[in-house]
């Protein structure tokens, strides 16, 4: 089986299959957990310097920032899933 991916913003790809949670970065809480990924290491920035929409959370504990809108994000995954369910009622 293929492994599915999302475009998060210019021409940044992330496996569907490794995301658990697509969230906006307005609250402290996740500043603070941006910043303790900064820390540790594991932090991707994928904006190219724009502003932060959404922060992925990955199955790896790696954060990754898109600078894409959660809810676009979303229906990019969906669009997947809808393109998958399709590839597999055919065959």
């Amino acid at each position: 089986m293929a492994t599915k991916l999302i475009n998060i913003g210019f021409g940044n790809i992330v496996s569907a299959s490794r995301i658990i949670a697509i969230v906006s970065p307005e609250s402290a809480p996740i500043k603070r957990v941006i910043s303790e990924a900064r820390d540790r290491g594991m932090l991707i920035d994928a904006t190219y310097g724009r502003r932060t929409r959404a922060v992925i959370f990955a199955d790896s504990s790696h954060i990754i920032l898109s600078a894409v809108q959660p809810e676009t994000v979303k229906h990019r995954l969906q669009a997947r899933e809808v393109v998958a369910e399709n590839e597999n009622n055919e065959q």
